[in-house]
């Protein structure tokens, strides 16, 4: 009797679609796949824009940072895809508040739902931080350039800025769950008036840089209050935001880019900006009227098995995507110095070449998946699960995502 099988690609596609099956089915219906979704492209956002704008020029024996940016400021828009920390923060806010609700439901103390929440955020941060420390020290016994070991470290641990504003929100959860998103952006107001509009000193700016990520971290607990819900308050804040920033660009004199660029005397990003925030505005209305397309789309078995993937390892993704590029490009430098990896990113050659990296950089940063992902789930002790309950047992444990 002869033996027939399917071919190795179409049960490899077989295998896929029921491994996604299994994570829709044991996904409750209760639960808003945008949110997740959101949270997805937040992520991606940040990631490929990092990839996109960052270079490691390699002149003279040592490594420095340089942007396409900087180079062809033409190209500003690509900030605007890829700068999606406030759609980030929109996602965090409304988690966290109606996590905090929920918590509060239950009886659960304010400092048992703080700690779980920052246990989750900062335990990966223990591994970025042990190699990061163990490399420069190694690279400057070796006798490496200091400069390019201060470049490389300032990337690598360029992410935590993020977190530790991220905490002192999510600390502050209990208070912001009912403040209105305009005094935060009032504050941002003020602080851009004094300092350009007056003269004040540049330090001010960072008042920003927590007042700055309050505004969606806010808006995120309105929609958790249910005030968010219309269209029309998305198609408010994406007309408002969008006027706004076109108007301080055009008229005010803030720059295009939505990132900061090297040599720029003043950055949107670093630390925020009123165009950084009002382009945040933008950016949560579209967001927000993406909600209804992204659960129709999340209902689709395939789709939701990403998504849910890159939630339960987001912090991850985000944490190692910057040693993957410079693993890439030290790994490189093996081979001399490559055109779109160690090159002065001053042409659209450039970017067509980088644009070749960009499947390197994701292996790479698929192996520091592969090598750390564990830190994210507490070295494997507590699994990340949608549902354990009204399910057999191959289903109920079935690793999907776990931000509530």
């Amino acid at each position: 009797m002869t033996d027939v099988r399917p071919p190795a690609g179409r049960g490899a596609r077989h295998a896929l679609r029921h491994t996604a099956a299994r994570i829709d089915a044991a996904t409750p219906a209760s639960r808003d796949r945008a949110v997740d979704g959101l949270r997805a492209l937040a992520v991606l956002g940040v990631v490929l824009g990092h990839w996109l704008v960052t270079a490691l020029v390699a002149d003279g024996g040592g490594l420095h940072t340089a942007s396409p940016l900087q180079h062809m400021p033409r190209l500003a828009p690509v900030s605007w895809a890829f700068q999606t920390l406030a759609v980030f923060f929109l996602v965090g806010g409304h988690v966290a508040t109606r996590g905090w609700a929920a918590a509060r439901d239950r009886g659960m103390p304010y400092r048992r739902w703080l700690a779980a929440r920052l246990g989750r955020l900062f335990r990966p941060v223990v591994a970025v931080l042990a190699l990061w420390t163990v490399t420069a020290v190694l690279l400057l016994l070796t006798g490496a350039d200091y400069g390019t070991v201060r470049t490389l470290v300032k990337l690598a641990l360029s992410p935590l800025w993020f977190l530790l504003v991220f905490a002192a929100l999510t600390a502050a959860t209990p208070l912001l769950a009912r403040l209105h998103p305009l005094w935060p952006l009032a504050v941002v107001l003020h602080v851009d008036l004094l300092r350009f509009g007056l003269g004040g000193p540049a330090w001010l700016g960072w008042v920003n840089l927590a007042a700055g990520w309050t505004v969606p971290y806010t808006l995120g607990a309105a929609w958790t209050r249910g005030e968010l819900e219309h269209r029309r308050a998305g198609w408010i804040l994406l007309a408002g935001g969008t006027a706004a920033t076109a108007a301080l660009v055009a008229r005010a004199g803030y720059p295009a880019s939505m990132v900061g660029v090297p040599g720029a005397a003043v950055s949107n990003l670093n630390p925020p900006t009123l165009a950084a925030v009002t382009f945040g505005l933008a950016q949560c209305g579209i967001a927000l009227l993406l909600r209804e397309r992204l659960r129709r789309t999340l209902r689709r078995p395939v789709a939701w098995a990403a998504v849910a993937l890159v939630n339960l390892f987001a912090m991850t993704v985000f944490l190692w995507h910057q040693t993957a590029m410079m693993a890439t490009t030290a790994t490189g430098l093996l081979a001399g110095r490559l055109p779109g990896l160690h090159t002065l990113p001053d042409g659209m050659d450039w970017v067509a070449v980088r644009l070749v990296w960009l499947p390197v950089f994701a292996l790479a940063l698929g192996v520091c998946w592969a090598a750390f992902h564990t830190f994210e789930r507490g070295g494997g002790r507590r699994r990340s699960r949608v549902v354990r309950t009204g399910l057999p047992r191959d289903r109920a444990t079935t690793k999907v995502v776990h931000h509530v």
